[in-house]
């Protein structure tokens, strides 16, 4: 502490008190996650009622979401109906590449926002053809805000590819905590970097024992058979729950 600073007030256990602003800040945090919540979970019950599987799909910028939701747009193609909701800071370019494909896609702008919230979901929900199987929903690029906001899913996804190095799960763990299944990308440039997969999925296994792992390259199609049967396997259990 610089000399003349004054201490931080203590409460009587000790501990350093919690100002009148911050615990207003705590405040409305906890109401919009709170709200947040409620929609989410509204948003899940019509979509376990159509008998679709949500899935929300998280990742730093880069790591491949677009990439993997083109592969598995040829892969599903004749078998399962499938739309994207694509959601970005800026531009339609994500949900351009998904149209290409010929595929539904709706894109939501945020605006500066660092993540999507159930309620933008609930907003464009209607623009979704109605016979959707599988739903895939592109949240804005990062691993830390999304992690804490419910979009209505059944299933959600973390990425992590290669070029982003293998020690990102216990820097970011909340983001593989709040997980399903673990994808560990672009599997076609582990020749080229140091990145170990055996030492990523290991320490996201340490801080979420109940992940799902799926080594993958959109480019080469390594592992996404499997990743597609059990996408597969998953709506079927939703559908027969």
């Amino acid at each position: 502490m610089k000399r003349g600073t004054p201490p931080a007030p203590q409460t009587r256990a000790g501990r350093p008190a919690v100002s009148r602003s911050r615990r207003k800040e705590i405040l409305v945090r906890e109401e919009i996650l709170g709200t947040n919540r409620k929609v989410a979970a509204e948003l899940r019950k019509r979509f376990e009622e159509r008998g679709v599987l949500a899935v929300n799909m998280i990742s730093s910028p880069g790591a491949g979401k677009t990439a993997l939701l083109e592969a598995l747009a040829d892969r599903v193609k004749g078998r399962f109906r499938m739309a994207v909701i694509e959601g970005d800071i800026e531009t339609e370019r994500d949900a351009e590449r998904i149209r290409r494909k010929g595929v539904p896609a709706r894109q939501i702008t945020t605006g500066g926002a660092c993540h999507l919230e159930a309620k933008m979901i609930g907003k464009v929900i209607p623009s979704i053809p109605g016979d959707v199987e599988l739903l895939f929903i592109e949240n804005v690029g990062n691993l830390v805000c999304p992690a804490s906001f419910d979009l209505g899913e059944s299933l959600r996804l973390v990425l992590l590819s290669s070029p982003e190095g293998d020690d990102k799960p216990k820097k970011y763990p909340e983001a593989f905590l709040s997980a399903d299944v673990l994808i560990i990308s672009k599997a076609d440039l582990f020749p080229h970097l140091p990145f170990d997969a055996a030492r990523a999925a290991r320490e996201a296994l340490d801080v979420n024992p109940r992940l799902l792992v799926f080594v993958i390259s959109a480019l080469t199609g390594q592992g996404l058979p499997e990743f597609v049967e059990f996408l597969a396997a998953r709506l079927a259990a939703l559908r027969h729950a």
